[in-house]
Parts: structure tokens; sequence; C-alpha cells
């Protein structure tokens, strides 16, 4: 895993690229080649020109939700429902710029929420994340009281279209799939007319909270039998498998981690896959993506797909071009 590198000021995408004067496929795309070991430099409106015709672009359909609730002192932010039926929760200190994590709550506890609601906390799942109810629906309830979660490299709320994705068709992501933030209907029709196939998977992303440096835990996915089908068709006639995404690689990766050949197999349920040493990746060949924090895991995945050596030079290019990070911020494609 490449962790050598620290962000210098001002690396943090701190508005949308459309309040930055630009189109939100106008952000910047960082090209590296597996096969040359390449780095170039382009724009996302290129994609089209580097994709080939019978290349796959699997893409995550999930939207994003209204996660975080605002309490007078605290922020629930609702990662996403379990096996029980109860929500994971990060429970926030508001501060005056965003967030930070609060460690003061207990099991058993009731928060009292906005619009006569409580929240029953059950106990910890994770070291951040409780076992949560709330009495009530929480999707509507979301609708009615939630606002997008933002972080404080983010400076101020901006509105839960500017965190969906033109993808965006099934409820459920606690964080926007921020790689296909830079679509737009006119470059998935550039896309589409240069022969690239485009199939859907699904994975409702949970809260990854900047300060925390751990592996991801289940979260719900669905690979449909026809993403399932154009993914081995597309291997088997010479295309690429390009994910759009870290969430899409590791619903691929699962889907197919029970085959001995790699093929991908219709499969939903929840994932808490790791592609790494251990597992390799075998159903992608290529990856749309934003440019990740210093130790995180999604690093690692990036190295199974292109070799540390090429992710630690892609790094290197992309401080010293002062790329930005985050999901306002700008792309990276792995071939």
């Amino acid at each position: 895993m490449i962790t050598g590198f620290t962000l210098p000021p001002g690396s943090e995408a701190a508005t949308p690229p459309e309040a930055r004067g630009l189109r939100r496929d106008g952000v910047r795309l960082l090209v590296s080649r597996r096969d040359s070991g390449e780095i170039t430099h382009r724009t996302f409106t290129d994609l089209a020109d580097l994709l080939a015709p019978g290349d796959l672009l699997v893409v995550n359909n999930s939207a994003t939700l209204p996660a975080a609730v605002r309490l007078d002192r605290l922020a629930v932010h609702f990662s996403g429902r379990i096996r029980s039926g109860e929500w994971l929760v990060e429970l926030r200190r508001r501060t005056a710029g965003a967030t930070e994590p609060y460690d003061g709550a207990a099991p058993g506890e009731w928060l009292p929420m906005p619009g006569g609601a409580t929240l029953r906390l059950a106990g910890r799942a994770t070291p951040r994340l409780w076992r949560a109810r709330l009495d009530t629906d929480v999707l509507p309830y979301l609708e009615r009281h939630g606002v997008p979660i933002r972080y404080g490299y983010v400076r101020e709320d901006w509105p839960l279209a500017d965190y969906q994705t033109v993808f965006g068709r099934e409820p459920g992501s606690a964080e926007m799939p921020s790689a296909a933030r830079p679509f737009t209907t006119e470059l998935v029709t550039a896309l589409v007319s240069r022969g690239v196939t485009v199939a859907p998977i699904t994975l409702h992303t949970g809260v990854a909270s900047p300060e925390k440096d751990e592996p991801p835990y289940p979260e719900w996915f669905s690979v449909p039998p026809r993403t399932a089908d154009l993914a081995n068709l597309t291997r088997a006639n010479g295309g690429r498998v390009i994910a759009v995404g870290t969430t899409v690689v590791r619903a691929l990766e699962t889907a197919a981690a029970g085959s001995p050949d790699g093929a991908v197999r219709p499969s939903s349920g929840w994932t808490s896959h790791i592609v790494g040493p251990a597992t390799g990746a075998r159903a992608v060949d290529g990856l749309v993506t934003g440019l990740h924090e210093p130790r995180s895991t999604h690093l690692m995945m990036l190295s199974e797909i292109a070799g540390a050596e090429l992710v630690s030079r892609s790094y290197q290019a992309a401080l010293r071009e002062s790329y930005l990070w985050h999901e306002f911020g700008d792309s990276h494609l792995i071939l």
C-alpha cells in the first residue's frame, strides 16, 4: 500500500467544479496505463477518446441520501441498513466548520431527533459506528430532516443535487459514489456512440469519515444478471471491463469471488470484500476513480489493478500538478 505522501494545503476540493466555473465533466483526468507505464494529463471530457469500441463501463446506480441529521450539538450520520433491520450511524460533534468525531455516547442511550423522532443506540458495530434503530421509517425521515453529509474541507452546504450522479436511481448511499460525478448525459451519449456499453450495479456506500483509516464494513450490493452477462461477454470478446469507482470493483469482485475463472455471477447481499494481495482483481481491467487519502485501503485496490509502482508514480504526478482530492475533485483513469 502507498503511504508515503501527505496532502499539501489546498489539495482538497472545497466546492463543486460548477462553482469553480467548470462543467461537471470539465475536471482534470489523470491517465495511467499499465501496459506502457505512461502517465498523461487529460480532461474528463476526453474519456470517450480513451476507451475503445467493445469496452464496458460498469457504473453504480445508487443515489445519495440526505444522510446527516443535525441536532443542537451533534450530527447523526446514517450510514446504511444492516441485516438486523437496524441502521449503522456515526455520531459527530458539530463545530463551526463542520463536524468532528464524538465518543460520548453509551449503549442503550436514546437521542431525541428533529420532528419528534427518537434514535436508540443498541451497541457499537465498529469503534466508530453504532447499531441504532429509529422509531420511524428512515428514508422518508431523511427526506424531511436530512442534509448531505459534509466534512470540514467543504466549507459550506451544497444542495443534494450536487451530491448525485447522472446514474443515481436507487436511493441508499450515505456518501456519493463520487467516481461517477463527472459524467454528464452528453458524455454518456458520446461513449455509447463510440461503441462503449454502460451497465449498472448497485452498492450503497456508507460513511467514510476522513479521520479514520479502516477497512470496509458490510455494505449492500447487487450485480444483476444482465450486467454479469455483459461483463463476461465483454472479456470473452477481447474488450475491457472498466469499473467506475471502487464500489463497482468491490461489487464485481465479490460476484466473481467464487468463480475459478473470474467470471462474474449475478449476486446480491452484503459485502465487505477487500481487493488486495490476498484476493487480487480478476473481474475488472480498468478503473475510473477519484484520488484517495494516504493509507486508504482503496490504494491497495488500485495497486492490485495497476501495480504499486505505477500508482505511486501517478500520485506523485497528481501532487506535482496540483490535482484536487475528494468528491468534488479531479479523476483518475487506470487502464
